[in-house]
């Protein structure tokens, strides 16, 4: 039986419907389950970690991803929030001691002129779809995406999840468009949807905690492939044991306050002054060596 993502009436009347057969815009060339390798490198050794993705359940997020994986946005940047039970990385570096956040907007825009190519839009500013945000629309049930039949991923150890920040009081609407093409919804190929749940970028993160957490509000889109040989006995080991080479009263991460939607679209999403602490490694920091496609 066939896989079908409902996108079901959320709270601002937006509903959309993406059948199995919607999916073919990824046909051709591209699988249905790409792989990506990401490289960690960690106390002078690389790390990698392999990683099969999910067009059924996030086609758009998946698209997303290869997209600025290829485009080679992801490399050097570092794991910016660490905890045990995830592995934020995709909008820092480490400059200079300090951690410093990537103006994605204008890295993105970069990389087309860089690369000849263009980044696939989901979601805009605009009713005419005239002014791509580049932003990524929201596979998850909170904004009214549901999987019929179940999804090929689950928010379980090992999970990559897209991620996004917090929008405050912002609650203005962005134009996205319907994966259905319309068809259940009177022939209207684009909706109007919350902006908050529609504004992921370039961040995600590795779910390194147990199988009992479940989430309605973030995309899983991609799984690692053998998480207890290249994670739980790799990367994670490592950071273990370097953890245990320091002082008593030493940390591995260091708390880090940063200005929050610093780079944002939105005007008023920039100025509200809201902040983020993270809890970095910084001595001994986490960085994404590369981000390689081995599989479309």
């Amino acid at each position: 039986m066939k896989k079908k993502i409902l996108f079901r009436a959320a709270t601002l009347g937006a509903a959309a419907v993406l059948s199995a057969g919607a999916l073919m815009m990824f046909a051709g060339c591209s699988s249905k389950n790409p792989e990506v390798t990401i490289t960690y490198t960690f106390n002078g050794k690389d790390y990698a970690v392999d990683y099969v993705l999910s067009r059924t359940d996030a086609p758009n997020t998946v698209q997303h991803f290869i997209e600025l994986a290829d485009a080679g946005f992801y490399d050097g940047l570092v794991v910016h929030n660490y905890d045990e039970n995830r592995m934020y990385t995709g909008g820092y570096r480490i400059e200079n001691d300090s951690l410093v956040e990537v103006d994605y907007f204008s890295t993105v825009r970069s990389l087309e002129t860089e690369n000849n190519m263009t980044f696939t839009q989901s979601v805009w500013a605009d009713e005419a779809c005239t002014e791509g945000l580049y932003t990524l629309y929201g596979e998850f049930s909170d904004n009214g995406v549901e999987q019929e039949y179940g999804r090929e991923l689950s928010y379980t150890t090992g999970a990559l999840v897209m991620y996004y920040t917090d929008k405050g009081n912002f609650n203005g609407n962005v134009t996205v468009k319907r994966a259905d093409g319309g068809s259940e919804n009177d022939g209207q190929e684009t909706q109007q949807a919350a902006y908050k749940y529609n504004s992921a970028t370039s961040l995600f993160y590795t779910f390194t905690g147990e199988n009992d957490t479940n989430s309605s509000a973030y995309a899983v889109f991609g799984m690692a492939k053998n998480y207890e040989e290249q994670m739980t006995n790799g990367l994670l080991a490592a950071i273990s044991d370097y953890q245990e080479t320091l002082e008593e009263d030493a940390s591995f991460t260091v708390e880090q306050t940063v200005p929050r939607n610093r780079y944002d679209p939105f005007e008023e999403v920039r100025k509200a002054g809201d902040q983020d602490t993270f809890n970095t490694p910084m001595e001994m920091p986490i960085v994404v060596k590369s981000v390689v496609v081995t599989k479309y």
